[in-house]
């Protein structure tokens, strides 16, 4: 990646800490707050529409306040948004944006457009708590949890960006009609934050965005995976990346506390507690050459999902430094969608985007500060290798 790491350890300028943004602000907490301050409820929709429907930050311009309201929340609260260091934008329209959240520290967003469709990828941790070894974010290592500002600034960031945020909605042809939660981070660790940034994309007085438009991805945290129908009703992806429990624990680790039965188990029961009935959870699958793209995985996967409601995402995996995986190839992708076909399930191949910007699927770096050590561990290793003539860290290859 090209992200000038010299911009991301500058001096941050991170607003006013003795003032409250309320930008992550839920309709609910912010009502809460303006009655704290002996206003009105109604004053929480009308802040929720400035910001989030015509990206006004400056509390000065938001005219159907009253001037006295205004001068006050001048005094207490702010809308501060993420600052973006760096934008860039591919050949084939993918944006993606290297965003400061302080510390050292800066995470990317995606923007991928398809047709009249605009999905953005939007970021939940700084780095990743998990580690699953084809994805360029875990080894990255880990600092924190993103905040619920931070989350959905990523959002606003992006329909900003295409003037979406103004009367009457974007001008142009491009706007973030779908968001995932499918960026840096494992969003069910960062539970509360993830589930109000979530409620903001839905809410009619924000984005507005259907609730079959967001999608929450997770490598399989069951006990919050259990808690999520409780909170929402978004639709549901899961990295499963492996058809049994051997391959799983090595590609992904948290599979050896939570394996796949128990996984699956809980996403059906999340999907059955939706208000409506045909939902399916859409299944990930990144396909590594010579690793999980096997006939015999193939059939294997069709048996493990025959009483699944789901559907099949196929990714082909997307190189990076620090892994000596590599790309499956068409014959082999296309044999092994057509085994899913056959057995009557929907099965699609993402389409590679932005992958001369590294910002295709798996690629996701950032900027971490790493407390884990484990990003340290990885340069080491790749060190040592490079004193021995090769230049990747091996991974084990499973048979």
């Amino acid at each position: 990646m090209s992200s000038d790491v010299s911009a991301v350890d500058a001096v941050e300028i991170v607003g006013d800490a003795a003032k409250v943004n309320l930008l992550g602000m839920s309709q609910g907490r912010l009502e809460a707050f303006f009655e704290s301050l002996g206003e009105k409820k109604f004053r929480a929709t009308q802040v929720l529409k400035w910001v989030h429907q015509l990206g006004v930050t400056d509390f000065a311009q938001m005219t159907n306040i009253s001037k006295a309201l205004r001068e006050r929340l001048a005094d207490i609260a702010e809308v501060r948004i993420p600052e973006v260091i760096e934008q860039w934008d591919s050949t084939d329209g993918t944006r993606k944006f290297l965003i400061r959240v302080g510390g050292g520290n800066a995470i990317e967003t995606v923007f991928i457009p398809d047709g009249e469709r605009g999905t953005l990828c939007v970021s939940s941790q700084v780095g990743c708590s998990l580690d699953c070894s084809f994805c360029a974010t875990g080894k990255q290592g880990f600092n924190r949890d993103l905040t619920s500002d931070e989350i959905i600034g990523q959002v606003w960031i992006a329909a900003k960006s295409f003037g979406q945020l103004q009367e009457g909605g974007a001008r142009g042809d491009r706007k973030v009609t779908n968001v995932v939660l499918m960026g840096m981070g494992e969003p069910l660790l960062n539970f509360e934050n993830v589930v109000e940034a979530m409620h903001l994309m839905m809410h009619d007085n924000c984005y507005g965005i259907s609730k079959r438009r967001v999608t929450l991805s997770t490598s399989g945290v069951v006990p919050q995976l259990d808690r999520l129908g409780k909170y929402t009703d978004a639709c549901l992806a899961i990295s499963l990346h492996a058809p049994n429990d051997e391959l799983r624990n090595q590609l992904v680790p948290i599979n050896k506390k939570y394996p796949i039965a128990q996984l699956l188990a809980s996403a059906k029961r999340y999907i059955e507690g939706l208000p409506d009935a045909h939902r399916k959870i859409t299944i990930e699958y990144t396909l590594i050459d010579q690793v999980n793209d096997r006939i015999e995985h193939a059939h294997e996967l069709v048996e493990l999902l025959k009483d699944v409601p789901v559907k099949i995402n196929l990714i082909p995996f997307n190189p990076f430094g620090l892994s000596n995986y590599k790309k499956v190839s068409n014959n082999a992708l296309r044999r092994f969608q057509q085994i899913l076909i056959d057995a009557g399930y929907t099965a699609t191949v993402r389409t590679t985007r932005g992958d001369d910007i590294d910002a295709a699927c798996g690629q996701l770096a950032g900027q971490v500060n790493d407390r884990t050590k484990r990003s340290q561990r990885y340069k080491l290793d790749q060190a040592a290798l490079l004193a021995t003539g090769n230049d990747i860290i091996p991974v084990k290859m499973v048979q």
